[in-house]
């Protein structure tokens, strides 16, 4: 994972769900390039055409809430989603997120300081947002040392298996 993480944004707004993220019709598909073509289609059809590895989702409040299912998130990861930031995460999504490696930030003021196509560049390590086309900067909330951890290992399980190697 790098320190920084720098791309253009795409904003959604409030109550996002599972199922606008990916939609439940296509849970038989496995190939993450067939996964990846259907991210966030429930929202914006157009996404994926629009956006480059890196980029970063900017949302509202309750990103992720609906089902508790990992396939939200392995979608916006094979995507290619660089991170997400959103005033607020739905509990579950969250907790999927980090532990399938996906970075993400909670910042309670990123409504309406963040246009389609900002360039916008995330300290995960301190929380902070900098809008390189505005030259704003915004406080999010800084993860804790254990998820960080967990997102440098690239998840939980490679974290896990790296922590019992020598057992």
């Amino acid at each position: 994972m790098k320190k920084m993480i720098t791309g253009s944004a795409f904003l959604f707004g409030d109550n996002i769900d599972t199922d606008q993220i990916y939609p439940g019709r296509y849970l038989e598909l496995v190939k993450p390039d067939e996964v990846a073509a259907h991210c966030l289609e429930g929202a914006d059809p157009s996404f994926v055409k629009k956006m480059t590895s890196g980029d970063v989702v900017v949302a509202g409040r309750n990103f992720g809430c609906g089902s508790s299912r990992e396939h939200a998130v392995i979608t916006l990861a094979h995507a290619g989603v660089g991170v997400l930031i959103a005033e607020s995460f739905a509990r579950i999504f969250y907790r999927n997120a980090i532990n399938l490696g996906l970075p993400l930030l909670v910042c309670p003021r990123i409504t309406g300081r963040v246009k389609e196509g900002d360039i916008v560049e995330v300290d995960l390590h301190g929380g902070l947002v900098k809008n390189h086309t505005t030259s704003e900067e915004i406080q999010g909330e800084k993860l804790s040392d254990y998820m960080l951890e967990i997102l440098q290992s690239g998840g939980i399980k490679p974290l896990f298996k790296k922590l019992t190697a020598d057992m």
